[in-house]
Order: structure tokens, then sequence, then C-alpha cells
């Protein structure tokens, strides 16, 4: 029986010290509603593929920033790059919480990071997860 309980004892430990504060507040990946403003018939996107017409919706590495693209015909294509901020709060939790192990969890799996929406009025925080990019398309139409 108490070989049993180190077992799970061990098994346990082994699965938290794996977590940290990012990564189980926030995860290393965030949902994006994308808003192609005042024109809904521009498609929209990321990473070289179509993800909607007008708005569309998408699950983004934090790590990365956000690139996207519209296209619409007769008009030249907009790009528009939504740049990261670090997540200063919840890395220091990570480093009081987890040490050195949520220090290196944090920031291999992107989780230390999010859209910068305190800079960039066109990033509107909904939630720690959810975030909504107006993308103003440069076409006068």
């Amino acid at each position: 029986m108490k070989k049993h309980f180190k077992i799970i004892a061990l098994l346990l430990t082994i699965c938290i010290s794996m977590n940290s504060c990012g990564v189980m507040f926030g995860g290393s990946r965030y949902n994006a509603t994308i808003i192609a403003e005042n024109h809904p018939q521009a498609d929209i996107y990321v990473g070289g593929q179509k993800i909607g017409t007008g708005t569309a919706k998408g699950l983004y590495k934090r790590n990365k920033p956000l690139v996207v693209e519209l296209r619409e015909e007769g008009c030249e294509n907009t790009t528009k790059t939504f740049d990261n901020m670090f997540r200063t709060g919840n890395f220091i939790l990570s480093v009081i919480t987890f040490g050195i192990v949520g220090i290196a969890v944090d920031l291999g799996t992107g989780a230390a990071y999010k859209p910068d929406h305190k800079h960039d009025k066109n990033i509107k925080k909904t939630d720690t997860k959810d975030f909504t990019f107006t993308v103003q398309s440069t076409c006068k139409k």
C-alpha cells in the first residue's frame, strides 16, 4: 500500500510541476475574433490561409505576433501585424510558485505572452483567453 501511495504522490508532483501560472491561467494559445472593419466582403488570411470573410475566429499561439491580411477584389491587400507583450504578473507568480520550472514552462509554451491590447487600440481583451482584433482596410470602397 505504501508503495502505491508513493507512486501516486510522485506522479501527482510531476503533473503539478509541469504546469505553471501562465499555462494554468491562460494557456499557450488564445481565441481570436478578427473583424474586417467596414469591409464585410474582405477575405481574412492568417499565415497565408483563408480563415473567413468579414469576420473570422481562430486559435493562435501566444508567443507569435498575429499577422492578418485582408484581400478584397478591386482593392490592394491590407496587412496588419498585432504584436505581443510579456505577461509580467503571471510570470512573477510562476517564479514565486513554481521557480525555475515555472519559468521554463511559461517561456517554452509561450504562456508568458499575450496580445498587446494595452498599446494597440485595435485589440480588445474580453478575458484572459479571448481577444478581438479589428483590421482597418486601406481600400476606399
